[in-house]
C-alpha cells in the first residue's frame, strides 16, 4: 500500500462529490438546521447560568444524528458505484492495490462525514460562550463523535463492496445504522416490558374518617417491567455511547446540566432492579430518592463495550469488502460488472 495512492483515490472520490451542486445544498441545509437548533437550545437552557453546556450537548447530538442519516447515502455506494459505472476495473489494472482503493474510499467517506463536523464547529464554539462545558466534556465528546463518523463510514464502504447493487447496499447501510440507533431502543423497550416481575407496594391504612392507622399496612402487588435485564441492548447505540463516555457535569443538587448526563442517567437507571415501594405517613422523616450523580456513580459504564461492538461490525464488513474487491477475483456475484 502507498499513502500517495490512498490520497489519490480519496481525492478522486471527493472531487466527484464536490462537483455536484447537491452536496453544497446539503451542507447549507445542515448549517441552517444547526442555526435553528442552537437558537432553540439557548431558549431551552436560558434558565440556567451554565447554558453553554446544555446547548453544546444538543448541538453535538444533532451533528451525530445528521451524520448517521446522511453518511449511508454518501458511503453506501463507494465501491459498487464505481463497479457499475465501469470505472473500478480501470483503477484495478493500475499500480494501485486493493488496500489503496479500500482505504482511499474509506478516507473519502470519513472526510465527507467530517465536513459536517467542520460546519458545526462555529456553532459549538458559540455554545461554549455560555459557559458550563468543561474541557474534558469537549475533548471526549468530539473524540467519540469522530469515532462514530469513522464507524458509519466503514459500514457504508464495507457493504458497498459486499453487495453488487448500489441501491441495495445503501438500503442495507441504513438498516444497519437503524438497527444500532432505533433497533436497540425498540429491543430494550420490548424486552424490558416482556420480562415482568411482581413488585409489592406498602402504604398505611386510612379509616373511614380519613385518619391514618399507624398500626396497619396495606399491600398492593403489581407487575413491573424488568429493564435491568435488558439494559445492555442499549450499549451499542451511538447516542448512548456518546452520552455514556462523556464526563457528566452536575449542578449543586447532583443533577446533570446537559443532554449527555440526562441520557446517561436514564440508561444507568435502567440497570437498577425494581424494589418494593413503602409509603409511611407515620414515619417522622421521609426517605429521599438518590440523586442522578449517586445513581451514575454506583452503576456500570458500557460505552467501551458498545463502541467495541460497533468496531467489530464495521471492521467485519470492511474486511469482507476488502476480500471481495481483491484482484484477481476467484468468484463474483452473478451480474457483477467487471469492465
Amino acid at each position: 500500500m502507498s499513502l500517495t495512492h490512498i490520497g489519490t483515490i480519496a481525492r478522486l472520490e471527493l472531487t466527484q462529490r464536490l462537483r455536484s451542486a447537491g452536496w453544497y445544498i446539503l451542507i447549507g441545509i445542515f448549517a441552517v438546521i444547526l442555526l435553528i437548533i442552537t437558537g432553540l437550545a439557548f431558549a431551552v437552557y436560558s434558565y440556567t447560568a451554565a447554558a453553554g453546556a446544555g446547548v453544546y450537548s444538543i448541538v453535538v447530538n444533532v451533528v451525530l444524528l445528521l451524520v448517521v442519516l446522511v453518511s449511508p447515502t454518501l458511503s453506501g455506494n463507494a465501491v459498487n458505484g464505481d463497479r457499475e459505472a465501469a470505472t473500478l476495473a480501470a483503477i484495478q489494472v493500475t499500480a494501485v492495490s486493493t488496500g489503496d482503493i479500500m482505504l482511499g474510499k474509506l478516507l473519502a467517506a470519513i472526510a465527507t462525514g467530517g465536513a459536517f463536523l467542520v460546519v458545526a464547529l462555529p456553532f459549538l464554539a458559540f455554545s461554549l460562550i455560555g459557559g458550563g462545558a468543561s474541557p474534558a466534556t469537549l475533548a471526549v465528546s468530539l473524540l467519540i463523535l469522530a469515532g462514530e463518523i469513522i464507524i458509519v463510514a466503514a459500514i457504508g464502504v464495507g457493504l458497498s463492496g459486499l453487495i453488487a447493487r448500489p441501491l441495495f447496499s445503501v438500503a442495507a447501510t441504513y438498516l444497519v445504522v437503524a438497527a444500532l440507533t432505533i433497533g436497540t431502543v425498540i429491543g430494550f423497550g420490548l424486552g424490558g416490558t416482556a420480562l415482568r416481575t411482581e413488585t409489592t407496594s406498602y402504604s398505611r391504612v386510612y379509616d373511614s374518617a380519613g385518619n391514618v392507622d399507624c398500626d396497619r399496612w396495606e399491600e398492593y402487588a403489581y407487575e413491573t417491567p424488568r429493564f435491568d435485564r435488558v439494559w445492555w441492548m442499549l450499549a451499542a447505540n451511538p447516542f448512548v455511547v456518546l452520552a455514556d463516555a462523556t464526563p457528566t457535569v452536575f449542578d449543586a443538587h447532583g443533577w446533570p446540566v446537559d443532554l449527555f448526563g440526562q441520557v446517561k442517567y436514564g440508561v444507568r437507571s435502567a440497570q437498577l432492579p425494581p424494589v418494593e415501594q413503602r409509603w409511611d405517613e407515620c414515619a417522622p422523616t421521609m426517605t429521599t430518592s438518590p440523586t442522578a450523580q449517586q445513581i451514575i456513580d454506583r452503576t456500570v459504564p458500557s460505552w467501551f463495550v458498545g463502541l467495541g461492538i460497533q468496531v467489530v461490525i464495521a471492521g467485519g464488513l470492511f474486511a469482507g469488502a476488502w476480500a471481495r474487491t481483491r484482484t484477481p477475483a476467484r468468484m463474483l456475484p452473478p451480474g457483477t460488472r467487471i469492465a
